[in-house]
């Protein structure tokens, strides 16, 4: 690895070769390149978002076309050397230019037009123009290529977007599914041609035999030769002909193949992490725990912890924590699933158990909330054992960015980054009833209509997302040893616990009130912190149903 100090970082880089030309900070993940193109010869990854999977492809790309050049000093610099004496041709293809601006139709033009060019860039003679379209000429090049240079390594990034682009309209979804699935079939009748080939996306592969380790084989030569299907092979889906082509996403073997990890973290970017903590007026060792708080905790396989590469690059660069997934756009299909899916609870998806294949059961345009949410990159598996899985979002940034989704697009809430911010003031000073005065204010806002599921839970998932939304750590269903709290929010000088009842009619408020103040006397939800001295905000928040409100306390 190069001098972190002497290299730039490639916030926004996705090109393998720009990346390398102009010095800038490389993880080296060549290592992982290099085992994968030797063990799977045919492989999907699934992985969300900014997650580096277009900068692995272009990797990929370097290393068959012997790009010596920019593998000085990298773990697969003999490995690329040894290619450079018979470089193969390498095709890429790129899903997201606009593929489904126009249907099915469009698709296949504009496919067809880059297959086209691709072709002339590489010395072939023109393409047939017959019925067959995109299909017929994704043939030749394939065929083409072969014949010029003997196999070819394919690499398909986005293979997805043409779908999510459709999401929120179901029948157009199917039927560029649909056209999706005749064009990969070609894949598997030019099979003979093909060196190596490797697709990836956003949403899962359900239809093709996943590879999993076990811990004890991901540390050992790093072969495949313990991994276990744990998935048939249905007989739907984009790549239901491919029978060949293997699903690596929850394979522990490549589980660090794109993202960071934290030795990489640490190692990688040591003198960004040391200016980062001088500016923040932290420790390293506190900065360090911060942004593992913040940016960690992704995992596809059940034992690796990765932090989002867009974020961390982002997070050194400006030195400064900040919500950078959720600022790069929210994709309009995580928008239009929520809305048509009806999505309200954040809360409800924290700690889920699932069974191993709950996310291989249907398309993402059909998927339960849960597996969509995982597929999007919004939750992760938090434990994995044997065929059970337990979900959870990874991290803070993950967390208030859903909680800002939810505000925005959901429950249309206007200025909740500032009432989220006023209700935090309000709290740190021990005001409840300006704080439940706050709450009211955001409540009122929202239409009639979206309180579909009216009950304690969802008053609470909204107190909580407001003051997530704004940037504000808080925290629900706090275990103590006898029980839960709501919602807590923790403050140098204070502790603000508040309990949330739902009142059916105004005769219950008193009740409940008392009620809600006894339990946080006997479940001790204030006692972990008495050893602290800080002082003490505990309050029950009583909800008037029929208003939609919540009471304001006693004086």
């Amino acid at each position: 690895m190069m001098n972190a100090k002497l290299l730039s970082l490639p916030v926004g880089i996705q090109s393998f070769e720009l990346l390398r030309r102009d010095s800038l900070l490389y993880v080296d993940k060549t290592a992982r390149l290099q085992e994968l193109v030797t063990d799977v010869r045919r492989c999907f990854l699934s992985r969300p978002r900014r997650f580096g999977k277009s900068l692995t492809l272009s990797t990929l790309e370097a290393m068959f076309s012997g790009k010596t050049e920019l593998f000085k000093g990298l773990a697969a610099e003999a490995w690329v050397a040894e290619q450079a004496r018979h470089p193969c041709p390498v095709l890429c293809l790129s899903m997201a230019r606009g593929r489904s601006m126009e249907g099915v139709r469009g698709f296949d033009i504009s496919l067809y037009n880059d297959l086209m060019v691709l072709g002339r860039k590489q010395g072939l003679p023109m393409l047939r123009k017959d019925t067959e379209g995109a299909l017929g000429a994704f043939k030749d090049v394939l065929e083409g290529l072969y014949d010029q240079g003997g196999p070819v390594v394919v690499l398909i990034d986005e293979y997805d977007k043409p779908i999510l682009d459709k999401i929120g309209d179901l029948e157009a979804a199917e039927a560029m599914r649909e056209a999706l699935r005749s064009f990969y079939t070609v894949l598997k009748g030019c099979d003979k041609y093909i060196r190596f080939l490797m697709i990836v996306g956003i949403s899962v592969c359900p239809k093709c035999p996943t590879l999993r380790t076990d811990a004890a084989d991901r540390h050992s030569a790093g072969r495949l030769s313990g991994a276990r299907e744990l998935a048939a092979w249905p007989k739907t889906g984009v790549f239901s002909a491919m029978n060949n082509l293997r699903d690596i996403s929850a394979s522990e073997s490549f589980g660090d193949i794109v993202g960071y990890t934290q030795a990489e973290l640490e190692a990688s970017f040591s003198e960004w992490i040391d200016a980062a903590a001088l500016k923040t007026g932290t420790t390293r060792e506190g900065l360090l725990k911060r942004m593992k708080d913040y940016y960690d905790g992704f995992c596809f396989d059940g034992a690796t912890r990765l932090y989002n590469p867009f974020s961390i690059l982002n997070f050194l660069a400006d030195r400064r924590f900040s919500n950078y997934w959720y600022s790069s756009g929210s994709p309009a299909f995580i928008v239009e699933y929520m809305k048509r899916h009806g999505i309200r609870d954040p809360e409800a998806y924290r700690h889920m158990s699932v069974s191993a294949d709950f996310a291989e059961s249907q398309e993402i345009e059909r998927a339960r909330p849960e597996s969509f949410l995982y597929q999007a990159g919004y939750l992760t598996i938090e434990k994995w054992v044997e065929d059970s899985i337990t979900l959870d979002y990874p991290n803070r940034e993950v967390l208030d960015s859903i909680s800002r989704m939810y505000l925005e697009h959901v429950y249309r809430v206007e200025s909740y980054s500032s009432i989220g911010s006023d209700l935090w003031r309000a709290l740190s000073e021990g005001d409840v009833a300006e704080a439940i005065r706050l709450y009211n204010t955001a409540l009122a806002s929202i239409p009639y209509q979206d309180f579909i599921k009216r009950d304690e839970s969802l008053y609470r998932s909204l107190f909580l997302m407001l003051l997530r939304g704004a940037g504000i750590t808080a925290h629900g269903e706090v275990p103590t040893n006898r029980g839960r709290s709501d919602v807590l929010v923790l403050f140098p000088h204070r502790v603000a616990v508040l309990e949330f009842k739902l009142a059916r009619s105004e005769s219950e408020v008193d009740r409940l009130r008392l009620e809600g103040r006894k339990q946080i006397e006997e479940k001790g939800y204030t006692k972990p912190y008495d050893a602290e001295r800080r002082a003490v905000t505990a309050e029950v928040v009583v909800i008037d149903a029929e208003k939609r409100r919540a009471v304001p306390p006693h004086p």
